[in-house]
């Protein structure tokens, strides 16, 4: 059976550990060369140590694979166009970026500092934004230059936090919420080159998410990384062509395309705010009730 990422240049941010190493494992194991990016810092984003890259490096060595690792800052514009450039000047070629680095810092929002709000905002929406900008400018003066598409893929990372909401977490669902909408605006934007984007909500049991609750071992093994990395593997292939811009929640024993926003219940427009306070309510219960019937709880 052919490999699905045969000759594919892929980087991974934040591919140390966790999701991030099982994407570059799987990757690898279907024909992709990795670039392994990780600053190896701790949960909260302090430290630096590459050797936790170069340890995924090694076990992608050790099962005859390709990877190199690197430790670009991708929260920095600098950082991140060296991450694009030394790939493409090392591997002659970049087919996919997947944008999955992150670090928590939780806090109520009457407890929340600023530098907890610009660390984590810095690290997952820059950190997206940045790599996505420049892999994306590469690709564009590739399609200039040859006339044809460049099927290359931009793969992100949100999270129910975002898309659902989670106590505690104002600044990582802010950033999360916010790739969600990147990923459909970037999609439709680079539709013309040849590059699709789409986005991974992912449900498993990490360094980054073991603390927040207790869970069983059957739940736990419904959340290893191993159930998400298929989904990450296929869509950085070349036979992924006609699906961009959508947002998969993947893991916990959940496969499911996710829709955004639309409009929900609705009344006829009032003009007296004496009487709107009704209506309004009516409108909110209504929608509880769509979103309760439609199981958007908490993970």
């Amino acid at each position: 059976m052919k490999k699905l990422c045969e000759g594919r240049i892929v980087i991974v941010t934040g591919a140390a550990r966790g999701i991030g190493r099982e994407y570059a494992l799987h990757l690898a194991a279907e024909g992709a060369r990795v670039v392994v990016n990780d600053l190896g810092v701790t949960r909260d984003g302090g430290g630096r140590d590459l050797s936790a890259a170069q340890a995924v490096v090694d076990e992608i060595h050790a099962t005859g694979g390709e990877a190199i690792a690197n430790g670009d800052d991708i929260s920095d514009w600098n950082g991140a166009k060296h991450l694009i450039d030394s790939t493409v000047a090392y591997y002659g070629a970049l087919h996919c970026l997947v944008n999955n680095a992150g670090i928590l810092r939780d806090r109520t929002l009457v407890n929340m500092e600023e530098h907890e709000w610009d660390a984590v905002v810095n690290v997952h929406m820059k950190g997206t934004f940045a790599p996505s900008r420049h892999a994306a400018a590469h690709w564009r003066a590739l399609h200039r230059e040859t006339g044809e598409s460049v099927n290359a893929r931009i793969i992100n990372t949100t999270s129910s936090s975002g898309l659902f909401g989670n106590i505690g977490q104002n600044n990582y669902g802010a950033a999360k919420a916010g790739i969600a909408a990147m990923t459909i605006i970037s999609a439709r934007e680079l539709k013309r080159y040849g590059v699709t984007v789409n986005a991974i909500c992912p449900h498993a049991q990490t360094r980054m998410t073991e603390s927040l609750r207790e869970r069983t071992p059957e739940e736990i093994a419904l959340r290893h990384p191993r159930w998400i990395s298929p989904v990450v593997v296929w869509l950085a292939s070349d036979q992924s062509n006609n699906v961009t811009g959508r947002v998969f929640e993947v893991g916990g024993g959940i496969l499911a395309a996710l829709e955004g926003w639309h409009r929900g219940p609705q009344a006829d427009p009032v003009d007296d705010p004496h009487a709107i306070g009704p209506v309004i309510e009516g409108l909110a219960c209504r929608a509880r009730r769509n979103a309760d019937m439609k199981g958007n709880d908490l993970d």
